[in-house]
């Protein structure tokens, strides 16, 4: 007989398998009695089937997806509460979450100034909480024999704007590199990944070319270079983590060598110590000030960050060291609002333990 947790296991698993390019309408939601559901509809409307009671409703980051829906499902066994899921990029979870639709929002960058004024106007404050670090990891197609290595400069020559024009082909990257098409896999432009990614790589946010295959959906992309020889993408090392028979890693040289001497591969050391550099970062959870004063979001919340760290690991991103997670139990504590990055979005080289301390960044 499959228990409760073993069905909800596969539920999800079919979930994130299955979630279509477009993906904001993907809910998954967990509630008590055991019963187990996956289903479609809208993320905004925190009704669900069990007793009337309201729904934690959730949305947001892919890349945090992961580790949402894993603490979600631990936290289901312990407390009365339903937990509602959907997908809708960083982007897009912020704009639901300050048109005050969802309680908590997912987030794989910093909240932006745009979405700050956003969420003044509607009166939403809210509390910001990194739960782990993420290396953004780039891929190719497992039969690649030719990349051992990338440059943070080579994989801008590939990504800005104006190669669209001119690199076309591998061997535009590096000389005696194969004749061969070299096609693009990436975040959509509404996921954090793409942000931070464009801000490490190219040096300006969202500037990019533009004639690459974009998705909110990591689960999409991991299948386009997995079944393109010629292909490179990118995205969250969790989903890399459970991929490496689809896709292989590059290891990434920044040219710096007091990051780490040479070309470095996503690992969960190597995002840990800083020398995945520059493409490692923090994800967060935002949460709603006003949702807090319900008790069931504010228990979710203190569960989130006392269960992260070992479920963030389980589902192959990195621990926070301790000194930052009680840090930002701290700033749950306290419900200390705003933003500790001034709304500039993706920020590279940043340390938590700094910004959490109020030394600034």
């Amino acid at each position: 007989m499959t228990s409760p947790n073993q069905a909800s296991r596969s539920c999800i698993i079919a979930a994130m398998t299955n979630r279509s390019v477009g993906s904001a309408l993907l809910l998954i939601t967990f509630a008590i009695p055991n019963a187990v559901a996956c289903k479609g509809g809208d993320a905004s409307s925190g009704k669900g089937d069990g007793a009337g009671a309201k729904a934690i409703v959730i949305d947001g980051s892919s890349t945090v997806f992961p580790i949402t829906e894993a603490v979600a499902e631990e936290f289901k066994q312990e407390n009365p509460a339903r937990v509602t899921i959907g997908v809708s990029g960083t982007g897009g979870g912020f704009k639901k979450f300050c048109n005050k639709e969802i309680d908590v929002s997912g987030a794989s960058r910093p909240i932006k100034a745009a979405e700050i004024e956003a969420c003044a106007k509607s009166g939403v404050e809210y509390v910001e909480l990194p739960v782990a670090y993420d290396g953004i990891s780039v891929v190719v197609h497992p039969s690649n024999t030719w990349v051992d290595k990338l440059t943070v400069a080579e994989l801008k020559s590939m990504w800005e704007p104006d190669a669209q024009k001119k690199i076309t082909k591998w061997n535009h990257v590096r000389e005696g590199w194969p004749d061969k098409e070299l096609h693009l896999f990436g975040a959509g432009v509404d996921s954090g990944t793409y942000d931070y990614f464009t801000e490490a790589v190219v040096g300006k946010e969202h500037a990019s070319r533009g004639d690459f295959t974009s998705s909110e959906d990591d689960n999409v992309l991991v299948t386009g270079v997995g079944g393109d020889e010629g292909a490179l993408g990118f995205f969250g090392i969790a989903y890399y983590t459970e991929n490496k028979a689809k896709v292989k890693a590059v290891p990434v040289d920044d040219g710096k060598d007091e990051n780490g001497k040479g070309a470095v591969l996503p690992s969960a050391a190597t995002v840990a110590d800083g020398t995945y550099a520059p493409l490692s970062r923090p994800i967060f959870v935002y949460v709603s000030k006003g949702s807090l004063e319900r008790p069931e979001v504010q228990a979710f919340a203190s569960f989130y960050l006392e269960h992260t760290n070992k479920l963030a690991a389980e589902v192959g991103y990195v621990a926070m060291p301790g000194n930052v997670l009680e840090l930002t139990k701290k700033r749950l504590a306290e419900k200390k609002t705003g933003s500790m990055f001034g709304g500039k979005g993706a920020k590279v080289g940043v340390s938590l333990a700094d910004l959490l301390a109020g030394k600034g960044g």
